[in-house]
């Protein structure tokens, strides 16, 4: 007669009843939080500082065009004149006026006087093209013109 019974081990299990509600909420956080690279740029961008600065309130209005020489790997096929790219692909000034066009058939039939042509010049571009892109903005009736810069390095 044994007074004593010997213990077996118990089952120790993790309980996963509440792993799939874990990797939805994870999964959740990361599609909300990330963001995506609209435009992948092929032109050289050393943006000059600005000595003054005035953040724009409405972003949904805001559509870039990015002036510079191409990259290095472009050069070949572009050559070393400064280019204007828009929305990934490479556009000349006569068809300036057509892509505003189109940026504002994007936005509701009121916000489109409001839309904001943002340059993103590089600091070595000549005026010239810079001249001709906003003669074609006036023409478009693109009037409002943002120039994207760079806070200045503190001394």
């Amino acid at each position: 007669m044994h007074k004593f019974k010997k213990k077996t081990k118990a089952s120790q299990e993790i309980p996963t009843s509440a792993l799939p509600d874990i990797i939805f909420m994870l999964l959740f956080f990361f599609m909300v939080t990330t963001v995506m690279r609209e435009n992948t740029l092929k032109v050289e961008q050393r943006i000059p500082p600005a000595t003054q600065l005035k953040k724009i309130e409405r972003k949904s209005l805001v559509t870039y065009m990015y002036v510079g020489k191409p990259l290095q790997h472009l050069k070949a096929k572009f050559g070393n004149e400064p280019l204007i790219q828009v929305n990934d692909v490479f556009i000349t000034t006569e068809e300036i006026v057509q892509f505003v066009e189109e940026e504002k058939g994007k936005l509701d039939e009121v916000e489109r006087d409001q839309i904001i042509i943002s340059l993103k010049v590089d600091k070595d571009t000549k005026m010239g093209i810079i001249g001709d892109i906003k003669q074609q903005l006036r023409e478009a009736n693109a009037r409002l013109l943002n120039y994207s810069s760079r806070l200045p390095l503190a001394d």
